[in-house]
């Protein structure tokens, strides 16, 4: 009788195990507003380069909108940066998300959406909706403010 391993290097593939624990509850920061978030998320991206080249992340929240985590997916150009839509949601399942807030820099300053920026949360919108979680919000940040796609009635 083979072991799982021995099957596994026979196949030519590999078992993969996911371990998860959330933080402690009490420790994590709530997110009651856009401005809770962008909040947050100054606190976790490196300010020195939001007027440098544009960056994407994602807030990833408990049923509760508490912050579990937050990732940078993503790191482009002074005039755009791409998003990939897989690894935004594989980050929502590997954490066990209930909901999310993306959020993307406009390092020229200007807080509007670009058309790119709507098709994007449209489309983040639909996957979401596809898994049973909730996209909160979608901020684009400066280095003076921030503008929020929820406040402004955008999703």
């Amino acid at each position: 009788m083979k072991t799982t391993l021995q099957v596994a290097h026979i196949m030519g593939c590999h078992e993969i195990e996911i371990c998860y624990k959330r933080p402690l509850f009490n420790k994590m920061t709530l997110i009651k507003s856009s401005e809770d978030a962008d909040n947050v998320l100054r606190e976790f991206v490196n300010l020195k380069r939001i007027d440098l080249k544009e960056f994407y992340w994602v807030m990833l929240l408990s049923q509760s909108n508490r912050v579990l985590g937050i990732s940078e997916i993503g790191s482009g150009t002074i005039t755009g940066v791409a998003t990939n839509l897989k690894e935004v949601y594989q980050l929502v399942l590997m954490t066990n998300s209930s909901a999310l807030i993306v959020c993307h820099n406009h390092p020229s300053g200007n807080l509007k959406p670009s058309q790119s920026d709507k098709e994007v949360t449209e489309k983040l919108q639909k996957l979401a909706d596809l898994i049973d979680v909730t996209l909160l919000d979608h901020l684009i940040i400066t280095s003076e403010g921030y503008f929020s796609f929820s406040d402004n009635h955008l999703m």
